[in-house]
C-alpha cells in the first residue's frame, strides 16, 4: 500500500512508520529496504527532521551489529541535520552517541570533544538526565587517561544530574562503583572501601540489582587485599564468582577468574592459580573480551614461567592486532568528520551553482519566449526559425549546466582521493615507525628482556578499557503477512522467550479482527507490551509471564503479569518503562493500573478506547 501510493508525503508517512516497525521486531533485511526508500522520500520531500531520523534509525542499526565506523558516520550527518533545522536536543543526543563510539574505540580525545559539546546545549535545555550520562562518560574518560581527580569531580557532577531526576536511582550504583576505581588508580584503598560499601549497604541490593552488587564485592576485596587484610577475601571471590556464574555472565568470570588466581598466586598455590587462570582465559576468548584476556596472559606468564614466552609472545600478537584496529578506527572517524563536513560544503556550493544556472535558464527562456511572441506579431513566417533557435539555446544551456555538474563531481573524487592518501600515507608511516620499536623487542628472548617487555606491556594495559564487542544472530525474515498483528505479538513473545528463558504466554480474543486496528495504536501496543516484558526481566526477575487481550464494547483491555518479586505499589519509584507507558498512554488517551505486591508478582492492566482503520474498514466494506 505504501509503494502503491501517490501522495510522496503520505507514502513518507507510511515508510516511517514501516522502518522503524522493523527495527523493533529486529528484521534487518526489511529494515533496510525500508529505511533507505524512507531517505529517499525524505530528501525528495525536503523533509529535513524525517531525513534525520531516518538517518538516526540506521546509526542505531549498526550500532547494534557493532559497526561502529558506520553508525558514526550516520549519527554525524543525522546530528547536522538536527542541527540544521534548530532541533538542539536531538542534536546533542547524537554527539553523545558519536562520543560514546569514540570512547569504546580508544578515540578519547574526539570522544571528550563531542562530550562537552552535547553537555553545552542540554545544560539550558535542563536535560539532567542526559546530563549524568554526558557527565559519567567524561569520568571514564579521565579515568582511562589517568587524569583521576578530573574523574571523581566528573562523577560527583554526574550524581548531582542524577539527584535532580531521581535521588534514589539506581544507577547511582553503578556511579559509587566507578569512583571506587578511580581510587584504587589512586592506591586510596580506604576510600575506595568506603565507595563500595554505599553499593553493599543499599537495601535488597541483591534483588535491586545483583550485578552492581557483584562488581562492589569483587572490587572490595581487591582494595582489601591490596591493604593486606586478607581475611574473607576468598569467601568474597567465591561469592562473586557464583553469582557470574548463576547469570551466565561469561565475561564477568573472565575477570573474577582473574582475581581468583592472582590470589591464589599470592597465596603460593600456584598450581590452583593456574586451573583457575586457564579457565578464565576460555571464558575471555569465549565472550570476546580481548583486554581480559591480556590481562590474563600476563598473569599466566607469571605463574607459569616455564611457559612464558609463549604467554607473552600470545600478549603481544593480540595487543598488536588491538592496537591495529583502534587506529584504522579512529582514523575512519576523523575522515568521516573531514568528508562529511566537505561534502555538506559542496552541496551547499552546488545548491547556489543549481539555482544561479537555473535563473539563467529561466531568464534565457523567457527572453527567448518574448522574442518568439514579438517576432510571431511582425513576420509569423519566421516561426519556425524562431522555434528552432529556443531549441538550440536550451540545449546549449543543458549541456553546460551537464559539463558544470561533471567537473563539480571530477573535482569533488581528486579532492578525497588527494585527501585519502595524504591521511592514509601519514598515518601509516607512524604505525611502521611503531611496528619496528616492537619488532626489535621481539628479537630478543633473553629472560631479562621478556620480562621487561611483558612490565612495559602491562603498563600499557593500564591506559586499555574494555572494548565492546556486541554480536547478534540476524532475526530470520518473517513468514507472516506485515500486517498481521497477532503474528507479530506471538513473534515479540518467543523472542523474550528465547533471549531471557522467561516462559510467555498469550491469550487474545479472537472476536475481533486486530488487523483493523490503526497503525497507531497496533504500534504503540506493540512498543507498551514490550517495554512491560523487559521490566519483568530487568526488574521483577519473573520466570513466567502471561499477555492478555480482549475488548469490551469500544475499549481494549490488555495485563501483563508476572510471577516476579512484586514490590510496594505506594512506595516504589517509576522508572523510566513506565513512564515511556504512561506517555503513549496519555497520546491514545488510554489508562493502567498496577497490582503488586512484595514476593506475590505484578499485574499491570491497561485499558485504551478502541480505534479501528477507517481505511481498511470501508475497503472490506
Amino acid at each position: 500500500m505504501a509503494i502503491k501510493s501517490k501522495n510522496d508525503s503520505l507514502k513518507l508517512i507510511y515508510f516511517n512508520e514501516l522502518s522503524y516497525n522493523y527495527f523493533i521486531e529486529s528484521d534487518s533485511t526489511k529494515f533496510r529496504n525500508s529505511n533507505k526508500l524512507a531517505i529517499q522520500l525524505s530528501k525528495k520531500n525536503k523533509d529535513s527532521a524525517s531525513l534525520a531520523t531516518n538517518q538516526w534509525d540506521l546509526a542505531s542499526f549498526f550500532d547494534d551489529y557493532a559497526v561502529e565506523d558506520s553508525a558514526y558516520y550516520y549519527y554525524s550527518v543525522a546530528q547536522k541535520n538536527f542541527n540544521a533545522i534548530n532541533d538542539q536536543y536531538h542534536s546533542a543526543r547524537m554527539l553523545y552517541n558519536m562520543a560514546l563510539i569514540q570512547s569504546e574505540t580508544k578515540d578519547y580525545i574526539g570522544s571528550e570533544i563531542n562530550t562537552v559539546k552535547a553537555i553545552e546545549i542540554f545544560k539550558p535545555l535542563k536535560k539532567y538526565e542526559n546530563l549524568f550520562h554526558c557527565y559519567s562518560n567524561l569520568g571514564s574518560l579521565s579515568n582511562a587517561l589517568k587524569e583521576y581527580e578530573r574523574a571523581l569531580e566528573y562523577y560527583d557532577q554526574a550524581i548531582y544530574y542524577l539527584d535532580k531526576v531521581d535521588p534514589n536511582s539506581i544507577e547511582k550504583l553503578g556511579t559509587y562503583n566507578n569512583i571506587g576505581v578511580v581510587y584504587q588508580q589512586m592506591s586510596q584503598h580506604n576510600k575506595a572501601i568506603e565507595s563500595f560499601k554505599k553499593v553493599i549497604a543499599v537495601n535488597n541490593i541483591k534483588q535491586k540489582n545483583i550485578s552492581y552488587y557483584a562488581t562492589a564485592i569483587s572490587n572490595y576485596a581487591l582494595s582489601q587485599s591490596e591493604l593486606g587484610d586478607t581475611i574473607g577475601v576468598l569467601n568474597k571471590l567465591t561469592e562473586v564468582q557464583n553469582i557470574r556464574d548463576s547469570l551466565n555472565d561469561i565475561r564477568g568470570l573472565a575477570l573474577i577468574k582473574y582475581q581468583l588466581a592472582d590470589y591464589y598466586l599470592n597465596q603460593g598455590d600456584s598450581t590452583k592459580a593456574l586451573n583457575i587462570a586457564l579457565s578464565g582465559k576460555q571464558n575471555a576468548i569465549q565472550s570476546s573480551s580481548n583486554l581480559r584476556l591480556l590481562k590474563l596472559l600476563a598473569l599466566l606468564g607469571r605463574i607459569d614461567p616455564k611457559n612464558a614466552t609463549y604467554y607473552t609472545t600470545e600478549y603481544i600478537q593480540l595487543n598488536d592486532s588491538l592496537i591495529h584496529e583502534e587506529r584504522t578506527l579512529q582514523n575512519k572517524f576523523t575522515r568521516i568528520r573531514f568528508e562529511t563536513d566537505q561534502f555538506i560544503e559542496q552541496n551547499v556550493l552546488l545548491a547556489r551553482q543549481r539555482q544561479l544556472w537555473i535563473g539563467v535558464a529561466i531568464g534565457t527562456l523567457a527572453v527567448a519566449a518574448l522574442l518568439i511572441l514579438m517576432f510571431n506579431q511582425l513576420r509569423k513566417n519566421q516561426k519556425l526559425r524562431f522555434e528552432q533557435a529556443q531549441q538550440k539555446a536550451n540545449q546549449e544551456i543543458f549541456n553546460l549546466l551537464l559539463a558544470q555538474n561533471t567537473k563539480m563531481e571530477q573535482g569533488k573524487q581528486l579532492e578525497k582521493k588527494r585527501v585519502s592518501e595524504e591521511l592514509h600515507d601519514g598515518i601509516l608511516g607512524q604505525m611502521l615507525g611503531i611496528r619496528l620499536i616492537l619488532s626489535g623487542l621481539n628479537n630478543k628472548t633473553d629472560d631479562t628482556s621478556v620480562l621487561k617487555r611483558a612490565e612495559l606491556l602491562k603498563k600499557l594495559q593500564e591506559l586499555e578499557e574494555d572494548i565492546r564487542t556486541i554480536s547478534h544472530e540476524l532475526s530470520r525474515a518473517s513468514e507472516e503477512k506485515i500486517h498481521n498483528f497477532i503474528v507479530s505479538m506471538k513473534e515479540l513473545l518467543q523472542t523474550v522467550e528465547d533471549s531471557s528463558k522467561m516462559v510467555c504466554t498469550f491469550n487474545y480474543d479472537d472476536s475481533i479482527d486486530w488487523d483493523q486496528l490503526t497503525a497507531n495504536l497496533k504500534i504503540n501496543i506493540y512498543r507498551i507490551v514490550q517495554e512491560s516484558l523487559q521490566n519483568c526481566i530487568k526488574h521483577a526477575q519473573a520466570t513466567k509471564a502471561e499477555v492478555s487481550f480482549k475488548h469490551n464494547e469500544d475499549q481494549l483491555l490488555i495485563t501483563i503479569a508476572d510471577n516476579g518479586i512484586g514490590f510496594n505499589v505506594k512506595k516504589g519509584k517509576r522508572g523510566i518503562g513506565l513512564k515511556n507507558i504512561k506517555s503513549r498512554l496519555e497520546k491514545l488517551k488510554g489508562v493502567y493500573s498496577i497490582d503488586s505486591k512484595i514476593g506475590e508478582g505484578t499485574k499491570v492492566i491497561i485499558t485504551i478506547p478502541l480505534q479501528l482503520n477507517k481505511l481498511t474498514t470501508s475497503k472490506s466494506a
